[in-house]
């Protein structure tokens, strides 16, 4: 029988876990999984949604098997990558709100996105896009970034996390330190981006700076940046780029997330073992596993087991189960899930969607 530490510990390295999975409900394999694991969220993607009542189910099941508060999370960025355009209706990309130049309209966005997320269950987006639109990942981003200007992202960003916020939902910027100079796509392989410090600092890294505090969450890329490491530690496994520019440098306080451990830019630095301990040691609060049971309960077991070998570690461990947890409390997002949406309230969103449609076309012929 483990020791109430031990106990302890593991309770603590769950709270450090965001998992991803196959399913569409709470079968008793993830009941289990949940159980053992007592993560400290979920992800949802579109392979798990089927309709807005069967999303909110799952979330509401996950929730009440963990016994306790869930980050409830999804990529909800309009375009592109809009997890509920089925379950809704596609919704705009940042790139379309953002060519606009409305700032009611940007804020209108991210109300709206938050509002389609509140409904089916969800209390964390894991947007916006803070990459700049540079020549470079145009292939790989797309519509996703709002503009090539550190200003004008800084704008369209604020006025989105805003929207969010008014919604009750979390937001987060992503993917610190900046993909846009990246001309591969990390869910494949890992992007060298050779670009100097003091480019990075007056370009890339501008939302971040100034932005600050306002996302609740900061996604870490896997990318690596030679010019400031010296080597090609991907940035969501450098405690150079989370501890010394991120937190002390730049002073965010909020909590900071892993992209997913199971896209290939990390499993190109090592096993999921590995950059799960990483991850952590480098200064993350929070880690992504998105899909695979086996590689879930691997990461997370590997984070136990090092912090049983290591007491730096688990002091690191318990420093950022303790945030994670303080972040819960006083988040009103998850004080209970909204009601379970019904049929007119699915079409009233549609509706929204609709004339947003119609709003970002009007400034856009303008």
């Amino acid at each position: 029988m483990p020791t109430k530490s031990a106990n302890d510990l593991r309770k603590q390295v769950g709270q450090l876990l965001i998992l991803g999975f196959e399913r569409t409900e709470c079968d008793a394999r993830l009941s289990r999984l949940l159980r053992d694991l007592r993560p400290g969220g979920v992800i949802l993607f579109a392979r798990n949604i089927a309709d807005a009542r069967q999303t909110h189910r799952l979330l509401k099941d996950c929730e009440a098997t963990v016994g306790g508060p869930l980050f409830r999370c999804v990529d909800l960025e309009g375009g592109t990558v809009d997890r509920l355009r089925e379950a809704i209706a596609p919704t705009p990309s940042a790139a379309e709100a953002a060519a606009t130049g409305n700032r009611r309209l940007f804020r209108r966005h991210g109300r709206l996105l938050g509002e389609e997320a509140r409904a089916l269950g969800f209390n964390v987006d894991f947007a916006p896009v803070l990459d700049l639109r540079l020549p470079a990942s145009q292939k790989v981003l797309g519509t996703r970034t709002a503009s090539t200007e550190p200003a004008r992202v800084v704008t369209y960003a604020r006025e989105f996390l805003r929207g969010l916020n008014a919604a009750k939902v979390l937001g987060c910027g992503k993917h610190f330190p900046g993909l846009g100079a990246a001309s591969l796509d990390s869910h494949f392989e890992l992007p060298i981006i050779k670009k100097p410090w003091r480019r990075l600092w007056a370009e890339d890294l501008v939302p971040y700076r100034q932005l600050k505090n306002v996302p609740s969450f900061v996604m870490v890329a896997h990318a690596a940046f030679p010019a400031v490491t010296g080597n090609r530690t991907p940035a969501s496994m450098s405690r150079k780029w989370i501890e010394d520019v991120l937190r002390k440098r730049i002073g965010y306080r909020g909590l900071i997330v892993s992209d997913d451990l199971e896209m290939g830019a990390a499993q190109a630095a090592g096993s999921i073992e590995d950059v799960a301990v990483a991850a952590v040691r480098a200064g993350a609060d929070m880690f992504l596993v998105c899909r695979k049971e086996d590689l879930v309960r691997r990461a997370w077991e590997a984070v136990v087991h090092e912090a049983e070998r290591d007491q730096r570690f688990a002091l690191e461990v318990e420093q950022s189960a303790a945030r994670v947890m303080a972040r819960k409390r006083r988040a009103r997002e998850l004080r209970g899930l909204a009601p379970a949406p019904d049929r007119k309230k699915v079409e009233g969103l549609r509706r929204a969607v609709a004339g947003l449609w119609k709003q970002v076309h009007r400034e856009l012929a303008l």
